[in-house]
């Protein structure tokens, strides 16, 4: 018999061979029609796959509901698109078609005597779903690596041969579904039965391998669903998202731009988002020096010896940008894409006593990293962003009290902004592969401790991921689900046993003894441009009213009103209330559409009534009229507002 641990502790035997499909059999007959793959000590497999071991098997059946049942159909999906395209193009090249946040897609080698456009999406998609009512087994088989290159040498695919020849002979499968064979390491859902609703969403460019001087393929984006009504649902949320688009709203709301010139990926922020990012700050390192954080603020390049040091050159190497070589010999300069080497540098600066831990460090540090161009998507990915970095160098008994302290920090953050809806996940090692982590076990085991505890302990709903962790430790990620039903991850805390011990980190202890602290990563809003971005689309950009760059607008009715508008935005201005006057000599009703477009909270409508009886008439963004009132009154109406955001006591 195998004795299988289920994610509720509980272990239950069966016989040697059975498969995550007969299990869930065994549970309910629900279960198994929904089952799409199962997670086998931390491998994802297929259901179909039959389980041997002398040892406790910890198992978990993956459905539609869970995230990587989603990625798993998708990429299933993928097949199933690649074996419409090959039906009405038998001589397209197919090259790699993965799962993405939100579908799949294929980058496809047309012929020079085919083209692709979004034209072809339909009948694409009803051969899909012929495909898919067939209910098509995805068939897995090894094949060794000399048999992989022969097939596609006679299909003449070079893009397979080029990814067959990186890979080790004996690690090589193929899945066949139908008339459709393509090289890949799987899982995949049972049958394409599961696929109920197709929708193929863009066409578009994209280079081989994401470098420009290979050939342009055809990439064709779509998304699947296991119920028409899910696709349903997903269309209207993504005109709704359409409408919500950070890049859309930063400009009509001039808060940020990108330039060619300066170069992709690199954000410039303009007065108003200036403003909000400055605003947000200020929000933060209020929190911070409260809770008594110490700011420093570190360079925006570091020599190679430094991340070498740290493991970011071995570990991140790719992803940074080309070195900077200076006229002396064997020198080389990197732009920072971590602050913590250099916060370790900090620490290490002068010696440390247990009297002076725990030393909480805090920057709002900018890093670069290059990611593909290919990538690149508005704010939320970009290739230089600034974090609300720290990092808490602490002696091990006063880790768990720092981390359920940060803990805090982030959930008091999450709050003030508005998102209510949020899952805790632990991120821990990858089971199975351990080469990309640093550090010995014994460390890992008690950094992993820590925050399962720390999140028991502060009563956290908590799901576990392992693979995610860190190279350095694994962290506690903070998943958000915006107002469209979106998850983010934004802000992470990490704790880390190991580049203390790689920078020869040390305090001296009660007994004059030397000791190594443990080092606690931290940045709840994760990164400004990111979180910036999720704010706009949470909000629709309607930003909270203490965080709005611009919380009124005042519309004098015609010229001879401006002196007293300019005067009244002063007065307001005395109260910290933000805000401009649209003196232009436009109409009054193209100024308040203006204005709404803009998201301003408040329009204080001035003429000779306002003048006369010194009252203001008051409309807020959304067209509700308020009627008339003193400043005075106006000036509690902000104040009570703000209050209330912020759940000041």
């Amino acid at each position: 018999m195998v004795q299988i641990k289920f994610p509720d502790n509980t272990v239950k035997k069966f016989q040697q061979g059975i498969t995550p499909y007969e299990i869930a059999k065994n549970i309910s007959h629900g279960l198994a029609r929904n089952i799409l793959i199962a997670k086998v000590n931390g491998k994802i497999v297929d259901t179909n796959q039959s389980i041997h071991s002398k040892n406790i098997v910890d198992i978990e059946l993956i459905t539609w509901e869970h995230d990587l049942g989603k990625k798993v159909m998708w990429h299933s999906s993928a097949h199933v698109m690649a074996e419409a395209i090959q039906f009405f193009y038998p001589k397209a090249k197919f090259t790699i078609g993965p799962p993405i946040e939100n579908g799949f897609y294929y980058d496809i080698d047309f012929s020079k005597n085919d083209t692709f456009s979004s034209e072809d999406f339909s009948k694409i998609e009803n051969k899909m779903i012929e495909i898919a009512k067939q209910k098509k087994e995805f068939i897995v088989s090894k094949i060794s690596k000399k048999e992989a290159l022969n097939y596609y040498i006679k299909k003449e695919n070079q893009y397979k041969i080029e990814l067959i020849n990186d890979l080790k002979d004996g690690e090589i499968t193929f899945y066949q579904q139908g008339n459709f064979t393509d090289l890949c390491k799987g899982p995949h859902i049972p049958n394409t039965g599961f696929i109920k609703a197709i929708k193929l969403m863009n066409v578009a460019g994209a280079y081989w391998k994401g470098d420009e001087k290979n050939k342009q393929l055809t990439r064709i984006y779509g998304i699947s669903f296991p119920k028409k009504k899910y696709l349903d649902e997903y269309i209207i949320n993504l005109e709704e998202a359409r409408k919500r688009d950070h890049r859309k709203i930063g400009k009509d709301m001039s808060l940020f731009t990108f330039s060619n010139k300066v170069g992709q990926g690199l954000p410039m922020w303009l007065p108003k988002g200036t403003y909000l990012r400055d605003r947000l700050i200020q929000f933060m390192q209020k929190k911070q020096e409260d809770l008594g954080y110490l700011p420093v603020v570190t360079p925006h390049i570091g020599s190679k010896e430094l991340y070498v040091c740290s493991g970011h050159y071995e570990k991140y190497g790719e992803d940074s940008f080309q070195p900077i070589k200076t006229p002396n010999e064997n020198e080389e300069f990197f732009l920072k894409p971590m602050n913590c080497p250099h916060h370790c540098e900090i620490y290490k600066s002068e010696p440390r006593s247990y009297k002076d831990l725990p030393i909480r460090l805090a920057e709002f540090g900018t890093v670069y990293r290059y990611e593909q161009s290919g990538e690149l998507h508005g704010l939320t990915r970009v290739r230089g962003f600034t974090q609300d970095d720290a990092h808490i160098f602490a002696m091990p008994e006063q880790v768990q009290s720092e981390f359920e302290a940060v803990i805090e920090l982030v959930l008091e953050v999450l709050d003030s902004m508005g998102f209510k809806n949020y899952t805790a996940q632990i991120s821990l090692r990858d089971k199975i592969n351990q080469d990309k982590y640093i550090g010995n076990k014994s460390n890992w085991d008690l950094a992993e401790k820590a925050i399962i505890q720390s999140t028991k302990n502060k009563g956290l709903k908590t799901v576990i991921e392992h693979g995610e962790a860190a190279f350095y430790g694994p962290k506690l990620d903070f998943m958000i689900k915006d107002a469209l039903g979106r998850n983010w991850q934004l802000g992470t805390i990490q704790v880390d046993y190991n580049l203390p011990e790689r920078f020869n980190l040390k305090y001296k202890g009660q007994d004059d003894k030397m000791y190594q602290p443990v080092m606690i990563h931290r940045a709840p809003f994760g990164s400004l441009e990111r979180f910036i971005a999720l704010l706009i689309e949470h909000t629709g950009g309607n930003f909270p009213l203490w965080l709005t760059p611009d919380q009124v607008i005042i519309l004098p009715i015609s010229k001879k009103y401006n002196e007293y508008s300019n005067k009244l935005l002063k007065s307001l201005k005395n109260y910290d209330i933000r805000g401009h006057v649209d003196d232009r000599n436009e109409t009054t009703g193209k100024k308040i559409r203006e204005a709404e477009l803009k998201k301003i909270p408040f329009m204080l409508i001035i003429g000779e009534k306002e003048i006369s009886n010194n009252l203001l008439s008051i409309r807020e963004h959304g067209g509700k009229n308020l009627g008339e009132m003193t400043i005075v009154d106006f000036v509690e109406l902000i104040s009570t507002k703000i209050s209330s955001e912020l759940k000041k006591k």
